[in-house]
């Protein structure tokens, strides 16, 4: 139970942080990524916050050995780049920079936002299942056949 209310209590105050600091709104959104026109800074603000609490909570959890209510520390490890995690990369940043919005402020967003949000949060499952069906090994099997038809 602690940890459903901790997981109720961080969902809840990651919400009301994207909504104070207007990342619900698509317009700042993109004001902030508008860098040779009309650039809007204040979102760097956030993003500074961010990465500063993140880093915080990682080394006070490092520190202590475990988290406070997980049995243990799940740090991913994987330090290499391959063509799926570019690619998701990629269609992600075009998204948000087509429309200003991410998975977390579209999910706010659909408690007050206009019906623009339902779409693109339809459109992020119908590629979040879309993503399911492309195997996990396609480029390398698409790799090896280049370099087996080069042998042959």
């Amino acid at each position: 139970m602690p940890l459903l209310l901790s997981a109720f209590a961080s969902g809840l105050l990651f919400g009301l942080g994207l909504i104070v600091s207007q990342m619900v709104n698509p317009a700042k959104v993109l004001g902030f990524l508008d860098i040779f026109g009309h650039w809007d800074p204040s979102l760097a603000l956030v993003m500074g916050v961010a990465v500063a609490m993140s880093a915080l909570g990682t080394l006070v959890a490092r520190r202590r050995g475990m988290p406070v209510l997980a049995p243990c520390l799940e740090i991913p490890t994987r330090r290499d780049l391959d063509p799926r995690l570019i690619g998701g990369a990629a269609l992600f940043g075009i998204g948000w920079g087509l429309v200003g919005l991410c998975p977390g402020p579209a999910l706010v967003g659909l408690t007050f936002g206009p019906w623009e949000v339902l779409v693109f949060v339809a459109a992020m499952i119908v590629g979040m299942a879309i993503f399911r069906l492309v195997p996990a090994d396609w480029p390398q099997v698409s790799f090896r056949r280049e370099a087996s038809q080069m042998d042959g």
